[in-house]
Formats: C-alpha cells, structure tokens, sequence
C-alpha cells in the first residue's frame, strides 16, 4: 500500500481534494501498479501488502506527491530484501480534460503510462542482477521471515549492518525447524493472496466512481482557470479605461463637452468591467464547492477477515495493514505451539 503522503497547503490547489480520498488512492494506485508488473511476465507472483511487510524478495514502496485528476505525481523507492536500494525516483504523469472524454471502452487507467515506465525501470534493474545475486536476495528473503518467526532460532543465520543483510551460512536441508517455517510462510502467502482478494475488490467498485471524480475535478478545474483568466481580463479592461478616462479628461482640463461624454462613457464601463470581473470570481466559488462535494462518495470501510487455522476460526478485524499485523501474531502462536519454542 502506497503512503497517501499530504494535500497541499494551497487552498486553490488543495479544493476538492481529502485524506479519504488519498486513503482510497493508497489502495488503488498500488493495486495499479502491481497489474502493470504481473502483466509484464517479468515477475511472479506481484502482491499488494501492507506498508513496511518483511519477508518480501523485492518490496515496492511509493508515496502519492500530487493527485488531482489532472497530475499524478508518486515516489517510488524499490527495495529488495538484502536491504539494496534499487532507485528511489519520483515519477510524473500530466493529462487534460479531453483525455478522460476520448478514452475507449478498453483504456481503463488515464495514467497507465506511468506506471509502464515504473515498472519498465524495474524490469531494467532487474535485468543487470547476476544469477548469483537474485539466489542470495530470495534466501534472505526467506532468512527474513523466518527470523521475524522466531528470532532465537534463526538469528544467526544472517548478518545485519545498517538496514544491509547478508546470508552467514543456511539451515541444513532437512532441519525440522525450517521446513515448519516454509510451511507456515506458505500458510501467510495464502492469507496475502486473501487479502488481495479483498483489494482487487475494492479497486473494482472503486474504478467507475474514482475515474468519474478526476474527470468532472479536471473538468471542473478547467472551468475555473477559464473563469478566473476571464476575470482577470475584465478587471484589466475596466482599469485601463478608467486610466484612459482621467487622460482624457486631463488632456481637455474639462472644457470639452464631447470629451466629457466620452470620460463618463469610459468610466461607468470601466467599472462595470470591472465589476463583471469580481462577478466571474464568485462564480468560481461554485466550482470549488462542486469539487468539494466530489470526495464524499469515499470511504475505506474495514471489512471482517475470517481465517481458519488448524480447525480453529479466527476473525481478523481493522484495516488490511492490523490485520496482517494479527496474523503475523497468529502465525508466531502456532509457530510456537509446533515446535515448544517462543515464537517472538
């Protein structure tokens, strides 16, 4: 899941927009990407996972910079799991109004380029990764999560320094203890491809509303740059007529009668242009209120999480990310109870 980062300070910028709304995007963006990877057939299996998951070979973190329906902005940082940066990079993406109007039946994301170039980079990288390197990353992947099971038992087996990982030597083949932790990682890989489950899901319900809100927002912002260029235009008539009137009415020191008329004649339009051109700023009120009302259709409901582990039913509640965290706590339990050890 993607950080939902914050809105802008700017108030004009900022209109229409929500922390429920970016709480919703944190969700969709990712699920996004992670289509775009698995369709490249780069790659296995691509899951969406909550924020700051261990045990993963290659974690794929991104925090949403700009979001408004015309712009997606997103820092992406690719990590893998000997603690290598990949590239830490921020990617943008600009659209108008029409592209959202001319979209086919089958162009279901506007922003799809984006994420091509996302994950084209990370098939790059990937590319140069010696055969030797890509072993090492998926036995610390693995080292990892069994260390994060039971940190006595599998301590050793890896080196830490500074946030870096490096395999100090393997669990022999047969070792009782780690074919149970590559049972029960399999048993967390089946709880992830639930709850990914749970956010193809949501992204479905969320495709027509969230695309039909960063259409009519762009629409709208259009609107308001049209409205706003215009009235800035008239208020700059209107002045530039007022200050025409005063020159002429210096230049004739008020002894001319045409030249009279042709003042008072420039300085009620000049006002009235002016005028007008606060009377287009008003109207823009209306399409900031618009943009407003737009977010109130988004909301991330927690959804109940029924899990059945040995006969025993447990029901995982809250968001994705504390339900992961009771499951990792559930695993550790059972962990425990198989072997006799502590499981944390």
């Amino acid at each position: 899941l993607f950080d939902p980062g914050e809105l802008p300070e700017d108030e004009d910028k900022a209109m229409g927009l929500s922390m429920d709304i970016r709480e919703a995007e944190a969700r969709y963006l990712p699920e996004q990407l992670r289509a775009t990877m698995e369709g490249t057939g780069h790659w296995g299996a691509v899951r969406l996972v909550p924020r700051d998951t261990t045990g993963s070979e290659l974690l794929v973190r991104g925090t949403i910079l700009v979001s408004d329906g015309e712009q997606l902005a997103l820092q992406i940082t690719a990590l893998d799991a000997t603690g290598r940066e990949w590239f830490r990079r921020t990617y943008r993406e600009d659209i108008e109004y029409a592209q959202y109007t001319n979209r086919g039946q089958n162009d279901k994301e506007v922003f799809q380029p984006l994420y091509n170039t996302i994950a084209n980079d990370l098939a790059r990288f990937r590319a140069k990764l010696e055969a030797a390197e890509i072993r090492a990353i998926r036995r610390v992947a693995a080292l990892r999560f069994a260390t994060d099971l039971a940190p006595e038992a599998f301590a050793g087996y890896l080196e830490t320094d500074r946030d870096t990982y490096k395999v100090v030597h393997l669990p022999a083949a047969d070792d009782p203890m780690y074919r149970r932790v590559q049972a029960i990682r399999d048993r967390d890989f089946l709880l992830i491809d639930t709850l990914n489950g749970h956010f193809d899901n949501f992204t479905r319900q969320m495709e027509s509303p969230y695309t039909e809100w960063r259409k009519a927002r762009s629409e709208e912002a259009a609107a308001l740059r049209k409205l706003e260029r215009e009235a800035w235009q008239r208020k700059l008539l209107g002045a530039a007529a007022i200050l025409g009137a005063i020159a002429v009415e210096s230049s004739n020191n008020g002894n001319n009668a045409g030249s009279s008329v042709l003042r008072d004649v420039m300085v009620v339009g000049g006002v009235y242009a002016i005028k007008s051109g606060f009377d287009k700023s008003s109207e823009t009120g209306i399409h900031r209120d618009a943009i407003t009302e737009l977010d109130e259709s988004f909301s991330s409901e927690a959804r109940p999480m029924v899990v059945e582990v040995e006969g025993e039913t447990h029901e995982l509640t809250g968001s994705a990310e504390v339900q992961y965290t009771k499951w990792r706590a559930l695993l550790k339990r059972i962990y425990a109870s198989e072997t006799g050890l502590a499981g944390s």
